[in-house]
């Protein structure tokens, strides 16, 4: 199929030479239209099902239930929680694939209220923009590509992951990438997050967290004054990080986020807990900070145990990342990249390359040609409880087909030899 005419078609509404290649582009257009109304019923039955991290089954169960009816192929739920379903194209079978993905999980802890208020062309709720707007968009590129009878040359594996938010650590990609029974099929892949239809990343932030355990022998505030204070060191890291020079271009950032731990308001504590999240899409520069970072902390150490008494034991630390989302890119100039763009622009998005961490570092860090995009209508306040997505039906829509589009533009792409 000339799918370049298929875009414009999917966009204009213009009339094609081949009439069948006329009435696929008019079909799906026609069919994501037409869904309108179900697509925003199953974007709050998704929402409603709690994913907080590490609680993404639920969800996972229903994707498969919705794939398998939904007539993809080879549907299953892999060891990390992963669920895919493939849609087979023209080419031979075994041949490179285009995974098109969202994200199932949430940031937002179990037990947190996921009802959806609807209120005229907005719809509120804790995830509905991130990412279950992406999750009910994959669906419903599936049943506008079955209704239009459209083929492409690559087949797609559409796939639903688990652990893309924080904690997770992209623990899903991880698996999808290097232990999915796919992983060595992949030639291009797209991530669905958000609800921004103009948004392009083709760079991934990489970031490294840690969690830091400041330990000594603790004692009483006014019986065991003198001695070393974990607190003290901790404060003394922070210090120090925050007189480390890091790039402003490539951005490179630094956050002391989270501290814990203490006794009580009258002892000097035998354990402090400090996080810190540090970032930047260039490997090289997070490596350095990484290293000075651990470096400060042994610093810290140091001097502690060097200006308070010891003689009832040493402060300490206990270094434990817990995050590492690797770093990468796609170029401007790739393939990926320059047909998402015109795609966009055709369908009326001025669009800009951005930088962001997303199920797209996994394969940006193995040099696996990746972008992540968003769909639907617009929405905004990510991460926070009234986080809300925008489903007036043009708006709405016009973002549904723009993201189809996308993605047959992408599975005609001759992948053989990227």
């Amino acid at each position: 199929m000339a799918f370049r005419t298929f875009i414009a078609a999917l966009a204009l509404g213009a009339s094609l030479a081949a009439p069948a290649f006329a009435q696929d582009a008019a079909a799906a257009k026609t069919a994501l239209a037409g869904d309108y109304d179900r697509i925003v019923k199953e974007l709050i039955t998704i929402t409603e099902i709690p994913a907080p991290p590490f609680g993404e089954q639920a969800r996972g169960v229903y994707f498969a239930q919705q794939f398998k009816a939904l007539g993809l192929t080879e549907v299953a739920t892999d060891a990390e929680g992963n669920v895919t379903g493939l849609r087979r194209g023209t080419g031979a079978a075994g041949g490179p694939l285009v995974v098109i993905s969202a994200h199932l999980d949430t940031v937002f802890p179990k037990g947190t209220d996921v009802k959806v208020r609807r209120e005229g062309n907005t719809l509120n709720a804790p995830g509905v923009g991130d990412d279950t707007v992406g999750l009910a968009g994959l669906l419903a590129w599936v049943r506008a590509l079955n209704a239009a009878k459209v083929p492409t040359k690559h087949d797609i594996l559409f796939v639903a992951t688990v652990g893309e938010e924080g904690p997770g650590d992209l623990r899903g990609v991880r698996h999808l990438f290097t232990k999915n029974v796919y992983k060595d099929r992949i030639a291009a892949f797209i991530s669905v997050d958000g609800s921004d239809p103009a948004r392009i990343v083709n760079q991934a932030v990489g970031s490294k967290r840690y969690n830091i355990a400041f330990t000594g022998p603790g004692g009483h505030s006014y019986g065991a004054f003198g001695i070393v204070n974990p607190m003290a060191a901790m404060a003394d890291a922070v210090k120090r990080l925050y007189e480390t020079d890091v790039p402003a271009s490539p951005r490179t950032s630094y956050a002391a986020s989270v501290v814990s731990g203490g006794t009580s308001v009258n002892s000097i504590p035998d354990r402090i807990e400090l996080q810190v999240d540090m970032r930047s899409p260039d490997p090289k520069a997070l490596d350095r900070l990484e290293k000075r970072f651990l470096a400060i902390v042994d610093e810290a150490v140091a001097a502690e145990n060097f200006a308070r008494s010891t003689n009832l034991g040493e402060v300490g630390a206990e270094k434990t990342r817990i995050g590492d989302r690797p770093a990468g890119s796609t170029a401007d100039t790739h393939p990926l990249v320059v047909t998402s763009l015109k795609v966009l622009a055709e369908h009326g998005y001025s669009t800009q390359l951005q930088a962001s961490s997303t199920d797209s570092n996994i394969p940006m860090s193995l040099n696996i040609p990746a972008i992540t995009i968003g769909t639907g209508g617009g929405g905004g306040r990510a991460h926070s409880v009234d986080e809300y997505v925008n489903i007036e039906r043009n708006a709405f829509v016009g973002g549904l087909s723009s993201g189809l589009a996308l993605l047959v533009a992408v599975a005609d792409l001759d992948w053989s030899k990227k």
